[in-house]
């Protein structure tokens, strides 16, 4: 096996570097499946370039997984956009949920309270963001966003 790899270098290197790939997506694309990213992207898969407010490495959890500056986060009137960084694509295709698709709540931690938007009304993805993101966001929708529910009243962590 050795002389093998000795006589071609160039193959084992491309050898392991397709493996490597290989493994990259099939664990990328794990992520989706339980974030819940790719339920989503079944009804809110979009080709469209997104021409609103867009926020570039942005961070986020969805259910038990994090995207941590891996996010470019758009919103308009009509909805939020969602995209992950080109490595993090397999899996994950860029989104666009309509306001009316979305629920606004909160979530606490032992870190503290922080904004919820439950994604898709059958699918109820929870997307947690921090305060700053959850302004730009409710900015940019005016008066599309949607109304908060449950615990998002009034306090540090709600902006509903």
């Amino acid at each position: 096996m050795q002389d093998w790899i000795n006589d071609h270098p160039i193959v084992f290197a491309a050898a392991i570097f397709l493996a490597f790939a290989a493994f990259w997506c099939f664990v990328v694309n794990l992520v989706s499946l339980a974030s819940g990213w790719r339920m989503l992207g079944r009804r809110f898969r979009t080709e469209q370039p997104f021409l609103g407010a867009k926020w570039n490495w942005q961070s986020a959890g969805m259910r038990f997984t994090r995207y941590n500056n891996c996010l470019t986060v758009g919103a308009d009137p009509m909805g939020i956009f969602l995209k992950t960084m080109f490595m993090f694509r397999p899996g994950h295709p860029a989104l666009f949920v309509p306001w009316t698709e979305i629920a606004v709540s909160s979530r606490s931690t032992i870190f503290g309270r922080y904004p919820q938007l439950l994604l898709g009304s059958s699918e109820q993805i929870p997307l947690t963001i921090n305060l700053m993101l959850a302004s730009r966001l409710k900015s940019a929708a005016g008066s599309s966003w949607p109304a908060g529910t449950g615990a998002a009243g009034a306090g540090p962590g709600s902006i509903g």
